[in-house]
Order: structure tokens, then sequence, then C-alpha cells
């Protein structure tokens, strides 16, 4: 920790206090030993690749990137990947095993490296060109990977990576087309589907199902810097609801290259490639349709032809849950799937967990059990371990006051638990041994305040309230810290989750955040009752957080909370609502930051937006009651716009659009605009400046003082 931090400034270094914090454990086949990525210290970016012995907690640094020497620079696709999974570390930021976790593979600055976990030797493989995914065969002894677009495939058995010719290239897959690519995941799938990759090896090692991507269809966007008007613009193709997406296949190639055969579904019934996977009973797909109200799962055959073996149909929209489907069988697989108000888990077509249990995600699945995440319905803000097994179906593993985290399967597990009463604990090993988190300490002392009340409407609210350190219970201005859209939580039972919310409240806030209806974990009509409207219910849920805050914090003598003086900030999701609370609820929000907000749904991508409004062409009323542009002249309230004239995924048109709106309207507005920056902010300076420049403009517009605990 550097001397006289402030936690802006520690936020930023730290990058949002992840820096030093194990991620992407593994366990080996036996138990023994587990992998894991970490840096040396919580201000130290670059990952490195360590090993722990499950039984003595015993460490070892296998792979220091620093000693690799230098690559070459990252590709245009790693780049992206990394802005997809919001990555802002460096070194050493994924990597693959072979099936027996002998081995692994990543790339260092687009350089190829193999290492051999025994004892964490290395050889960086001679390719020419930045390389991207690389994924080992699970016998180890070829590597498939992703280069200027192609799949390429070379040796990389013991003998070849020991000499010193170059690498024997077993495949190399592609066309000199610029709008095609093979072995990638396309922008839909990576940005909306949680699908990051592109290629899959068969259990045997000879083949593999490769996607190939032609984004030929989909619209040009130019993005451009104004700032460096000299450099020519960055050219996109942006899938916009109601556009045409990438076309997308899939095929079974021969790694000697012998047959690359297509894999044949009916795309224009489903088209979606929405996962892929491969087991011993051969490559296991699921498709989904347009409207997403189908998922398919299907089995391929040799030949490419392909089997349906389940179907989920639902009037609004079918999730896509995080680790599955999972083939367990020829004609058998677990599922996930919307049932009597829940989301339930789904084996051979039988509902195994209950109707008030929320099932979030499948760690693990084979023919011996289930490890899966899941929350009681009404209560999101906890998250529990559980498992399921033929002989004991559904069993809970760890149900603490907090979040569960776990690699492993239902024999063996890695667990951590978050809390609101104490800081992250550690991974807990099965010996009772620990793997140490490097990661700072907030320099704030989150205190967080759960109550929950009822919205006007009759549904509960879960609200988390902060005020400043050792505050007297006097008045207090308010602000909202919300995220408030689907697919993401804020109220949640760890402490870490609430740190930028703290610091916000020890500059003299009383600070509000609520997950309102749309959001996950409280049960299916929960996350559908935003379909046809992004904005109301949403809004509406944050006047009534604000109004349980009030009533909650002046009965326990938590502070008074001054309701002439409230402001809302957000980004992305959070930004639209902040935006559209002060220009729809002036009589309720006196200030709002939006950062990087989504100002015409018109404008943001098809598989997100579309599962919620539709088809613009179609639905052109839904869009119309969800859109910030006809409100623009309504502004009365001090209103700041930031956003990343980088990004991608929001484009800064959302921002500019706006603001022409209001400035045609003759509404005063101010814009901050982000050179270089995308949605995710990962420039230190930034970071750290952006949030004092949001509290110099609530403390200005709301006539707040300089009340700095």
């Amino acid at each position: 920790m550097s001397s006289g931090d402030t936690f802006p400034r520690q936020y930023a270094r730290t990058r949002r206090l992840t820096l030093g914090d194990p991620r992407d454990l593994r366990l080996d086949p036996s138990g023994d030993t587990a992998y894991f990525l970490r840096s040396r210290s919580g201000s130290d970016p670059m990952t490195c690749l360590w090993a722990v012995d499950v039984a003595s907690g015993t460490e070892r640094l296998l792979v220091d990137p620093a000693t690799l020497g230098e690559g070459d620079s990252m590709s245009e696709a790693e780049l992206a990947r990394r802005e997809r999974l919001r990555e802002s570390a460096e070194g050493i930021t994924a990597y693959d095993c072979d099936q027996q976790m002998a081995r692994a593979v990543f790339t260092v600055a687009g350089r190829l490296v193999i290492a051999e976990l025994a004892d964490g030797r290395c050889t960086a493989v001679d390719i020419d060109g930045a390389v991207f995914d690389p994924r080992l065969s699970p016998d180890g002894r070829r590597c498939a990977m992703v280069r200027n677009g192609r799949l390429l495939v070379i040796d990389v058995s013991h003998e070849a990576t020991n000499s010193d010719d170059p690498p024997v290239v077993l495949l190399d897959l592609g066309e000199d087309v610029p709008t095609v690519t093979w072995g990638m995941a396309e922008f839909i799938a990576a940005e909306e589907m949680g699908r990051y990759r592109g290629h899959w090896w068969s259990p045997e090692s000879t083949r593999l199902a490769v996607c190939r991507v032609d984004d030929a269809p989909i619209s040009e966007w130019d993005l451009t810097d104004p700032a460096t008007p000299w450099k020519p613009a960055r050219r996109v193709r942006y899938p916009a609801a109601g556009t045409p997406n990438a076309a997308v296949s899939l095929y079974l190639v021969a790694v000697d290259g012998t047959s690359v055969t297509p894999v044949r579904w009916d795309r224009t019934a489903a088209e979606y490639l929405a996962r892929v996977s491969w087991d011993d009973h051969g490559p296991l797909i699921a498709v989904q349709s347009r409207d997403q109200r189908r998922v398919d799962v299907l089995r391929v055959a040799e030949d490419g032809s392909t089997e349906t073996i389940h179907t989920d149909t639902d009037d609004r929209w079918v999730e896509l849950v995080p680790g599955c489907p999972v083939g367990i069988g020829p004609d058998t697989i677990v599922a996930c799937v919307d049932r009597d108000g829940a989301r339930r888990l789904e084996i051979a077509g039988d509902c195994v967990t209950p109707s008030d249990l929320q099932v979030r995600s499948v760690i693990s699945a084979t023919a011996n059990g289930v490890l899966f995440t899941a929350n009681p319905i009404d209560d999101a803000t906890v998250l529990h371990l559980w498992s399921w097994t033929p002989d004991a179906g559904a069993v809970s593993i760890a149900q603490p006051d907090g979040i569960v985290a776990a690699v492993g399967d239902v024999e063996r597990q890695i667990v951590r638990v978050s809390t609101l009463s104490s800081p992250d604990q550690a991974w807990q090993l099965e010996g009772g041994q620990q793997i140490v988190s490097h990661a700072e300490s907030p320099l704030v002392d989150p205190r967080v305040h759960l109550v929950r009340g009822a919205a006007p409407a009759g549904h509960p609210l879960d609200v988390a309230i902060m005020v400043p350190k050792d505050h007297d219970g006097g008045p207090l201005p308010v602000l909202l810290d919300p995220y408030g859209g689907p697919h993401a939580l804020r109220v949640v039972r760890s402490q870490r989750a609430f740190a930028s919310s703290q610091w916000f409240a020890d500059q003299g806030f009383a600070v509000i955040v609520c997950d309102g209806r749309g959001t996950p974990g409280r049960g299916s009509a929960w996350e559908r009752s935003v379909a046809g409207d992004l904005a109301s219910p949403a809004l509406d849920d944050q006047v009534a957080a604000l109004q349980i805050a009030s009533a909650a914090a002046a009965e326990s003598g938590l502070a008074s909370l001054d309701l002439s003086r409230v402001g809302i900030r957000g980004w992305s999701f959070g930004g639209y609502l902040a935006a559209l609370a002060v220009l729809r609820r002036p009589d309720v929000f006196h200030a709002a930051v939006a950062g990087a907000p989504v100002t015409e749904w018109r404008w943001y991508d098809t598989h997100y937006t579309e599962r919620y409004l539709g088809d613009p062409a179609t639905a052109s009323d839904d869009f119309d009651r969800s859109s910030l542009l006809p409100l623009a002249g309504d502004l009365t309230r001090p209103l700041l716009l930031i956003h990343g004239l980088a990004d991608d995924n929001v484009v800064a048109a959302h921002t500019l659009q706006l603001s022409s709106a209001l400035l045609a309207g003759g509404r005063a507005h101010e814009v901050l605009p982000l050179v270089g920056v995308s949605h995710m902010t990962p420039q230190e300076v930034v970071a750290e400046n952006l949030l004092t420049h949001q509290l110099e403009f609530l403390r200005r517009s709301l006539s707040i003082a300089d009340l700095t605990h």
C-alpha cells in the first residue's frame, strides 16, 4: 500500500481491489494439487501461475511471465477478449491444461508458452505473429490456437518442444476473406452469451469442433477518436437491435486436415450457437432462436447431422445459464430450466431442485453428480453451494450468510465465502489449508445496513444503506448507487462489493443501493417483469427503495435522509437508469451522473436488446417507451454524462446523441468525454479521477459543502 493513498487512488492502482487475489483455480484429477493465477501483491498487475499442495498448503511459483522475455504485442482478438471479459490484469491472464494437468499453455504479449506443471519449466514456441486463445489437446501433445483469424494446430509433444526446429504445423485452417475468422467467438457470443471461445478438442485429441464466423452481414460503424483526427477511424461491425448478426457455423475438423465436416442444424429456426462441448458421446451444441424463446440441445453425429435431445421454450425468453447444458450420457443432459416460477436443475427431463431455490450456475456435472450454486428464491443477497447426486438428491454444502464461490466437483471442492461482517475469506482447501490472497484491504470500512421493505406494488425490495463513519444520526443528502438491470446484482452480502459506495458515504452522503425487478436471483416472474419496458419497473423500484431507506434509517436512528437533495450515479445500465431518473422523476432526483449509458436501445446489440424489447420493426412502442431521447426536453436537473470514446460495447454515440437532443431542447448539462477509454475504463488515472470528478459534480449540484470524514 502506498503512503498517502486515498481510496480513489487505491481503487485505481489495485484495479478495483482485484490484483493479488487468487483466480482461475483448478484441481488436478487426483485432488492433490490446485493451480491458480495471482500477482505478487495487491498493486502488482503481473499475474503469475502458481501451484499449491492441497494437503499442506505449500505454494510454488510455477511461472513468472517477467522471466519469459518480450513477445509480440497482443493481437486485436486478444484485446477484444480482454474487453469482453473486463480483464484489466497483465501477464498470464488465462491458461489451459491437458486432461491430466501435466502441462499448461498460455500467451504472454501474444507469444505462445508451454509450461510443464511438475516443475514450471517453460518453452516459448516461436510462431510468426501474435496468437490468441491457445488450447491443449486432452493428451497434451497438440495445441490449437488462433492467429490472424485462422485456426492453427501445432505439435507440442515433448519431442517437438525439445527440438530447435520450428514447430510442426498440423493444421492451418482459414480463408483469405477479411470478414471471416475460424476458431473464434463472435462479438455477440462473447459479450452477451457467455461463450468466449470458438474451438473445442475431441476427447481422443484427433479432431476439433471449430466455429466459422462471417461478419459480412453486420453493419459497419466507424469509431473515431476526435483527440487524434490524424488517425484513421476504427471500423467495426456492430450488430444493433433488429439488424443482421454474424453468420456462424460449426465444423468437425480432423487435426491432419483430411476432413472438414459441416455441422447441420436449421439456422433459420435457431440463429444463435449458444454452447458447444465435446464429451465421450460426441459433440453437444445448444442453439437458440433469434427471439430467444427456444433453445434446442443437439447431439452431433460423425457426419455432422444432429439429433435434438432436449428442448426448452418460454413465452418471454430462455435464459442461458453459466455451466450448462452438460452431457452426461448419449441423450441425457444436465440443464437449467424455468419451471413453477423458479430456475431449476433438470436432469434427464426431471426437475431435481425445489421451486423455492433459484439455481444460478452449474460448476461441474457428471453421471456421479452435479455441483451448483443457488439462492433461496426470496433472498438474492446470498449465494450458496449445493450438490445433487442420484442417491442423495439436492444437498446443501455451504449455506453461509454470504456469497460462496467454488471450484471442483461433488467429491471435492475449494470454497471461498464472502460476508458483510468481514473481508473476503481465503480459498479453503480440503485439508484445512488456505490459498493466500495478496489483495489489499480497501481504505474504507464498509458498514452496510440491509433492510427489506415493500414497494407500492407490493413486491419486497432488499435495500442497502451506508452512512459516513461515526455519523451522529443527523440529516444527510442522499446518493443512490445502483446498477439496476438484468444479469447483475449489487445488493449482496459481501463487504468488498460496497467499497466504492462506502467511500461516497464517507464524503457526507447516505448511500442507497437496491436491486429492483429484472435483476437476477428472484425467480422467473421477477426477471421477466422488464419485458417490453426496461425503464419503468427499474426506475419505480429505485424510487421505492429511497422511501424504504428513508423510513428505515429514521426508525433505527441511523440518519435522517434529506429528500430535497437526492443524487444518483451509475455506469452502463446504471448510467441509463441514472439519466432516466432525472429525466422522468425530477420531483425525486435532483442530480445524476450517467456513465456510458444506453440512451437509445435501437443502437444496442441484438442478443441483449431483443431479449427484453423484441424486434424494433414490430415492437417500436416498447423501444420508444425505453428510450431516453424523447425525454431530453424534460430535463430540469443537473446531469453529467460520461463516456469513453473507445467504447465498442455502448458506443459514445449514445451520449453524444442525447447531448445533442438536450442542447436542441435548451437543456443545460455536462459531458465528460474520456479519450481512448473503453467500456471498462481500465486506465489508472481515469479510474481514480472519475470518482473524485463525480463527487465534485454531486457536491456542486446538490449544494453540499466539503464534509469529508
